[in-house]
């Protein structure tokens, strides 16, 4: 479903948490709130909720770390979902009395009125999303050990830096010293 097709009956704007998420069905033609809750986030929780849901909604949610996942899972119950920008949403990110029901609402709002209004993202699919990681976490580790290495030697060659933290200003780290006679 894309916004060329039909207008879908219900809309629905989904503020995204870790453990739970907020939830705001709309009717389309009269724009009222016919449902608001909460919502466990773990996938089955979603699945349970929107596999059954018929006729096929249109979902707004808004980018961050759970949305790939979420865009995929309500894709596949054969929903339109749509995930918006907050960065060029005004609406959600200058709010004065921002909560995760208002951001809700708003969503569901946009995406009723017009989608085009929620500047829509389109994620990297999931394997791209996969090498990605795979790239940064090499570029972290590199980076890591490259301060390592340059650390050391800074070490080395500084004077002031006592030897062994442990021992005493002054006092050998080799071992113990033989008297000469």
């Amino acid at each position: 479903m894309d916004g060329s097709k039909e207008r879908p009956k219900v809309t629905a704007g989904l503020d995204l948490g870790d453990k739970y998420s907020y939830l705001c069905l709309i009717e389309t033609e009269s724009g009222e709130v016919i449902e608001e809750g909460r919502l466990r986030t773990p996938p089955e929780a979603f699945r349970r909720r929107f596999a059954s849901e018929q006729p096929p909604m249109r979902i707004a949610i808004e980018a961050g770390t759970h949305s790939p996942w979420v865009r995929r899972l309500l894709e596949g119950c054969a929903h339109e979902v749509l995930v918006a920008n907050a960065r060029k949403l005004r609406l959600i990110y200058a709010n004065k009395r921002k909560t995760d029901e208002i951001d809700a609402e708003n969503l569901a709002r946009l995406v009723r009125l017009d989608p085009k209004l929620l500047y829509p993202l389109k994620h990297r699919g999931e394997q791209s999303q996969a090498h990605l990681a795979i790239i940064r976490s090499r570029q972290a580790l590199v980076s890591c050990r490259t301060q390592l290495v340059n650390h050391v030697p800074k070490e080395r060659s500084n004077p002031s830096v006592i030897a062994c933290p442990s021992a005493p200003q002054g006092a050998s780290t080799r071992g113990p010293s033989r008297a000469h006679p």
